[in-house]
């Protein structure tokens, strides 16, 4: 049996889905430790848009599965994704510096901070590959029985 090259090669869209949903998931994760350390209060703003949210991003990823409008919800959603590591690395940062500091699950919180980093840039990249390989326009189709028919006698 011979093997083709690019056989076994994931498709662009599944590798997409798989890195919005583990995107989604850190991001929650790390919610979760912002709302413990105190970085956000755990009212109910906290509850009410991040949901919203991740609705908008599983709705896109999962039922918009290889369409337009998918494709741009999961970009959006990556690009914004990558503000959250700017934001805690900035100032003071999650070093030593910070108050997180020799707490238990500062190691965790770190890691989700580079996992949502890596994810959120590398689903950009898969979603604007995505976009790009889609069709510009859609061939129009004609309500008019006859365009379907041969012309006589040509």
């Amino acid at each position: 049996m011979e093997e083709h090259q690019g056989e076994y090669q994931m498709k662009n869209s599944v590798m997409l889905t798989i890195t919005s949903l583990l995107s989604l998931l850190f991001l929650t994760f790390h919610l979760a430790g912002d709302i413990v350390y105190g970085y956000e209060p755990g009212g109910l703003s906290n509850l009410i848009m991040p949901v919203l949210i991740s609705v908008v991003w599983l709705y896109g990823t999962l039922v918009l599965f290889e369409r337009r409008a998918g494709y741009i919800i999961m970009l959006l959603l990556s690009l914004f994704s990558l503000v959250v590591p700017y934001v805690h690395m900035s100032g003071k940062g999650v070093g030593g510096a910070s108050r997180l500091a020799n707490t238990s699950g500062h190691f965790f919180f770190v890691w989700t901070l580079l996992a949502i980093g890596v994810l959120g840039l590398f689903s950009v990249i898969l979603a604007a590959r995505g976009l790009w390989s889609l069709p510009w326009r859609r061939p129009r189709q004609s309500n008019n029985p006859n365009m379907d028919r041969p012309v006589a006698g040509a």
